[in-house]
């Protein structure tokens, strides 16, 4: 007798989900999708080399291109080096190394005693000067009596000469007559004789006439010589403007811009540096005190490659950083101007690329450039740090294109 079997349960196998086998057929759809994605992800990296090939080609053309960058730069400054104008003993010193100072502070102090003195002695030089002006001027008046005494003495003279002249001429005349009269007996021996005598006296009253005329013409003419000597130290000139009077005026004048010089002061505003002179010291004129640095006027020396120099001219702008503020501080300035040789041509001992093998080696050119004064204000900056310049060399120079336009003009 058969059994009966109810719908439920004969559904009851049939209910049971079946174990999930590999179907071929169902899963053969999904095998393209990994070729087609990894085409895609060449696609897409293919893309992103080209873009970025691109954008770099694109940055160094356009952006990268106009910049010329070294790290070889260093601040520098115009130190001046303070020396005494004078010698003398180091009476003080008011300053130490690290110091900031004002332009014109005291600092050095020299023993003023020499200097004093030497002024006491100008001064004395001064007035014995004027007074031997003064001298020449009354000298003047009374040479000038002289030369009138010697017109009269020259006027006596001129007259005994004539005077004697005029003797001569009469005891010849009577010499004569006596001679002629002696042949008749009618004058004597004694009286001939007399009469001789006479005109040999009267000859030598002439020659002595003769010589004291000569001699009143030769004091005249020594008078007036005296005169025209005396003349030429004030002709022209008045006592205050007499060369004498003014040669020891100024060196009054000197003396004491010498005393004043015993007190050395600060040329410039900035910081002492290298103080080498000591209290007692015995100083030279010229000998090196000490420096200063003047911390707003330092300019940053870049050596540039010389092929990064061929777009870079006087006046574009300039980023500076410094290792001392980091990358975040930046300072401004701009080119002002390019050395005349490279660092190897000053050096102290220079290549000699005329011996031996040959080996090029790019040179560097040094580059000034000058900073902001209102940065350099708000940021010191001392001598020697380590600095990267940045060149801009498509902007506009400010101020370069005009200097060359007006160094070519002067050129021609």
């Amino acid at each position: 007798m058969s059994e009966a079997i109810s719908p439920r349960a004969a559904a009851t196998p049939s209910a049971k989900p079946p174990l999930h086998t590999a179907d071929p057929a169902h899963d053969a759809p999904a095998a393209p999708a990994r070729p087609e994605a990894r085409k895609k992800l060449f696609t897409l990296l293919a893309l992103t080399v080209v873009a970025a090939a691109v954008g770099v080609f694109a940055y160094e053309h356009f952006f990268a291109s106009r910049y010329v960058s070294t790290e070889n730069a260093y601040t520098a400054a115009e130190m001046a080096q303070v020396t005494p104008f004078v010698g003398g003993i180091v009476r003080e010193v008011r300053v130490s190394d690290t110091q900031a100072v004002r332009r014109g502070d005291v600092l050095v102090v020299l023993d003023d005693t020499d200097a004093r003195l030497a002024l006491e002695q100008a001064e004395a030089e001064l007035g014995r000067a004027q007074r031997r002006v003064r001298g020449y001027v009354a000298n003047d008046t009374s040479l000038a009596a002289q030369v009138i005494a010697r017109d009269s003495d020259r006027l006596r003279a001129e007259a005994q000469l004539a005077s004697a002249a005029s003797d001569l001429e009469r005891a010849k005349v009577d010499l004569e007559r006596r001679e002629a009269l002696s042949d008749s007996g009618s004058v004597s021996a004694d009286e001939v004789t007399r009469a001789r005598n006479a005109f040999q006296t009267a000859t030598a009253a002439l020659a002595a006439a003769k010589a004291a005329a000569a001699q009143t013409n030769a004091n005249r003419a020594a008078a007036l010589g005296q005169r025209e000597t005396n003349a030429t130290l004030i002709a022209d000139t008045t006592e205050a403007a007499n060369p004498e009077v003014v040669l020891a005026r100024a060196k009054r004048d000197q003396a004491r811009v010498n005393l004043e010089r015993v007190v050395v002061r600060a040329p410039v505003d900035g910081v002492v540096a290298r103080r080498a002179v000591q209290l007692g010291q015995q100083v030279a004129a010229g000998t090196p005190l000490l420096a200063i640095v003047p911390m707003g006027q330092v300019h940053v020396d870049a050596n540039f490659k010389e092929g990064q120099l061929d777009k870079v001219r006087i006046g574009q702008p300039v980023e500076v950083e410094s290792d001392l503020y980091g990358r975040s501080v930046v300072y401004h300035g701009t080119v002002q101007g390019l050395s005349g040789g490279t660092g190897s041509a000053f050096a102290a001992i220079p290549a000699q690329n005329a011996t031996g093998n040959w080996i090029k080696v790019v040179q560097r050119v040094p580059v000034r450039i000058a900073l902001d004064p209102k940065e350099l204000a708000q940021r010191p900056l001392q001598v020697g740090l380590s600095m990267t310049a940045t060149v801009d060399t498509r902007a506009e120079a400010r101020g370069g294109q005009r200097a060359e336009a007006r160094a070519n003009t002067s050129a021609q």
